[in-house]
């Protein structure tokens, strides 16, 4: 079976497009990929067909019958159009060809992509090919008007060669016709690896990038080719929810890790060209993830569609077009004029029609566990009532502010059957995941709610690592506060100098800022810049958390609460025996928050500590195993 992009077709889709639809999900093998409508720099091919051994097909759809085709050429087709009016279009066959040349054009450019010598210098190092589907006429149809002059046989599809019903339909025929339909035919010796389809998603679907390390155009002879290495996509399940997370409500559960701000920065992108009269407001809880998703949806707003026309010179990098992004108590600030405490007399006002306040025709809410029900009420009160477009993004693990709620009766919207989930962890390494998911389940009250992939809303997701390896998370005790920081300070030094790791993408964080015994973040900083280390206090305010810059080359200090939805390449959690925090009576909102700080970590997670608790007693029988499994394994060697 295809893994097909929407996953569902939509209901609006012709009856032929439904029935190819199925037909290409069913009966293409498990590791091609079937894109249904994708828009491709200003263009709408039908279906676009990506396989390993295969190469690129795209497929161009016409429910015409017999009646519908008065005079056809190579080029020109005179057809009766739903109007009943006699109309010249484009032969099917050259629109297909023309929209494949298009595509070709386009990743021909990309080095990666080409062969660089040998007959087929500069062209692509895949076959692409295309063809036309007529879901309406079949093969005797086409035989007894003499259609095949006109329409190369090996370039179209008729009705019994994609109808499972029809007798003569064969699933080997239909996969040897789509092998077929190319100008230039040819086998791959070898299948398209995974890093190839990325590139080739990446250069098509602007939607779906990631980052890249990116070389300006450079001559290579007599063509002028772009360059990119280490290019990161989204995987297909998160492509699939950012482009058909499906109209009105959804709800989305994901990992730490999972990608889901990322998924709701390509939905608003995509809302936003798909509506550009549309009012779209983002929402989360947090400032300082609100600075990030604001950075991070203002890139995708500015993302040129073809890289290799791009000019920074015409970079808009300051318009969010139809998008607002705030947290939500500024958002009640600027935008309502309301104060918190007024929030469920408002929201009554607007139900009973006595209040006039901005409306939108898309809401996205981040991080959807840290709000309260009230704040979802109002929310949703100020909803367009024909969109009823609420993506709510959430992940029970991380909620640390003991929110209760009912979805159906925060919003008077229901989720049932209407959820996704997203259970695997890209941002940390395999090490990571395991090291954290093992320190919540050993403590967290909401260990018994783990569940596999489930939707029901209130389960547990438990998070599945990629196959990305890195070196295991290190603990650190230490004398005192100030020996930590020395050690800690010696350690970001030689993760910058050994490992290139630039200090913007290190990270330090804090429980709480000083207690009875220390000023802690005082000693944070003094043993930072003793070190010579550069450093910015994020949560020092809020105007510190709006004046973060994430390339400013220092590292960043923060509370746990505050690095909701970011990640570095390496995290430091100081002080970790300040929890479970003394006045806290939650313990699970500790659990969770140690959780979150550790799964920020990209490659390198060190936790320090130069005192005692619950936790760091957990941390010392850690570090005592793992001690005796490397002295017993150094023992078999010898």
């Amino acid at each position: 079976m295809a893994y097909t992009i929407p996953e569902t077709i939509r209901s609006s889709a012709t009856a032929g497009e439904r029935l190819l639809f199925s037909t290409l999900k069913k009966y293409l093998p498990d590791d091609y990929i079937v894109y249904y409508e994708p828009e491709i720099h200003g263009r709408h091919p039908d279906f676009v067909i990506i396989g390993p051994d295969l190469g690129l097909v795209l497929l161009e759809v016409k429910d015409y019958t017999q009646n519908t085709i008065l005079q056809v050429n190579t080029d020109t087709w005179t057809i009766v159009n739903t109007k009943g009016e006699q109309a010249a279009v484009k032969s099917p066959i050259k629109q297909a060809r023309d929209y494949m040349f298009h595509i070709s054009n386009t990743l021909q450019k990309d080095k990666n992509l080409i062969q660089t010598e040998g007959k087929y210098k500069f062209k692509l190092k895949f076959p692409t090919g295309y063809g036309t589907v007529f879901t309406r006429l079949k093969q005797e149809f086409f035989i007894k008007e003499g259609l095949y002059a006109v329409c190369d046989p090996s370039l179209v599809l008729t009705r019994d060669e994609i109808d499972p019903d029809k007798e003569s339909f064969s699933e080997e025929n239909l996969i040897e016709k789509i092998m077929e339909m190319f100008v230039i035919p040819f086998r791959l010796k070898e299948p398209l690896k995974k890093a190839e389809i990325d590139a080739i998603r990446y250069h098509l679907f602007p939607e779906v990038r990631i980052s890249a390390e990116f070389k300006p155009p450079v001559p290579y002879q007599d063509q002028l080719l772009l360059s990119l290495h280490d290019i990161k996509t989204m995987d297909l399940h998160q492509e699939n929810l950012a482009r058909q997370i499906g109209d009105k409500n959804r709800l989305i559960r994901g990992v730490a890790g999972s990608g889901k701000t990322l998924i709701l920065a390509a939905r608003a992108k995509y809302l936003s060209k798909q509506h550009p009269d549309w009012k779209i407001l983002v929402l989360c809880y947090n400032i300082s993830l609100a600075q990030e998703i604001t950075h991070m949806v203002r890139s995708k707003m500015n993302e040129p569609e073809d890289l290799f026309d791009f000019d920074p010179l015409n970079e808009n990098s300051g318009d969010l077009k139809n998008v607002q992004v705030y947290n939500f108590h500024a958002w009640l600030k600027h935008e309502l004029n309301i104060k918190e405490d007024q929030v469920p007399a408002i929201t009554g006002k607007i139900l009973a029609k006595e209040a006039i306040l901005p409306t939108y025709d898309a809401i996205l809410i981040d991080e959807g566990q840290d709000f309260d029900s009230e704040w979802l009420a109002l929310a949703s009160s100020l909803l367009n009532p024909d969109t009823k477009m609420l993506l709510l993004v959430e992940d029970r693990v991380q909620n640390i502010y003991s929110r209760k709620r009912t979805y159906v009766q925060d919003t008077g919207l229901s989720f049932q059957g209407r959820s996704k989930i997203l259970s695997i962890n890209y941002r940390n390494t395999a090490q990571i995941v395991t090291f954290a998911w093992e320190f919540y389940k050993k403590h967290s009250v909401l260990k018994n709610k783990v569940a596999e992939g489930s939707t029901d809303g209130e389960e547990i997701i438990s998070p599945q690592g990629t196959r990305r390896r890195g070196p295991e998370p290190m603990i650190l005790k230490s004398g005192s506060l100030q020996e930590e920081m020395a050690t800690v300070s010696k350690l970001m030094k030689r993760l910058h100098t050994d490992k290139g790791v630039p200090y913007s993408e290190m990270l330090v964080l804090y429980r709480v800022k000083r207690s009875f015994k220390q000023n802690i973040i005082e000693t944070i900083q003094k043993e930072l810049s003793k070190a010579e280390v550069p450093h910015y206090w994020l949560t020092e305010n809020a105007d510190s958390k709006r004046g973060y810059n994430r390339d400013s080359e220092s590292i960043v200090i923060s509370t746990i609460d505050s690095s909701k939805g970011l990640d570095f390449q390496a995290v430091f959690i100081v002080n970790t025996e300040n929890m479970p925090f003394a006045l806290e009576e939650n313990k699970e909102r500790e659990v969770s928050l140690l959780y979150i700080g550790m799964t920020r970590a990209k490659d390198y997670l060190f936790v320090s500590y130069s005192g005692e608790s619950e936790f760091t007693a957990y941390f010392d029988e850690v570090k005592r195993v793992k001690a005796e499994e490397k002295k017993r394994k150094l023992t078999e060697v010898k």
